[in-house]
């Protein structure tokens, strides 16, 4: 009988550990979040005169689809944070999933830590991933592309 709570102790303890940990992942994933990045506020001079760079973020498929955001070179954070760019109201998304920022005339993605990650077209981002024009990017349920 002894043994049998003492199992079932250790269990309940690593359970503990284990939701710790993702508390943990969701609160310290965006740490250098707000840090400016090179070039963050601006376009890019040959962006300016181009038709061809990304103007606008627009989610494509799920709860929020349609939603426009306009890119003006400041980095967009997504995830269920209120003060994410994008707030998403989706159990499959962390509290800071991902980020989209320009560097140079080309925007990336990077996955934030995520729990169950962030995908370009089907491929698992694991680090800052250019993002081409009308390429999907999923995130839980919500599909978002950059469009001109």
């Amino acid at each position: 009988m002894q043994l049998t709570r003492a199992g079932f102790l250790a269990l309940l303890w690593l359970f503990v550990l284990a939701a710790l940990r993702v508390v943990r992942s969701d609160l310290y994933s965006a740490s250098g979040m707000r840090l400016p990045l090179p070039g963050a506020g601006r376009a890019p001079a040959k962006a300016r005169g181009r038709s061809k760079a990304p103007r606008q973020m627009v989610v494509t498929h799920g709860a929020l689809a349609g939603t426009r955001i306009s890119l003006d070179g400041r980095p967009i954070l997504i995830g269920r944070a209120d003060d994410s760019t994008l707030v998403l109201d989706d159990d499959y998304a962390s509290t800071r999933h991902a980020r989209l920022s320009l560097r140079g005339s080309d925007w990336y993605v990077e996955d934030l830590g995520s729990t169950n990650g962030t995908y370009l077209d089907r491929a698992k981002v694991t680090g800052p991933t250019k993002v081409p024009l009308g390429v999907p990017i999923r995130i839980g349920k919500t599909v978002i592309e950059l469009r001109s």
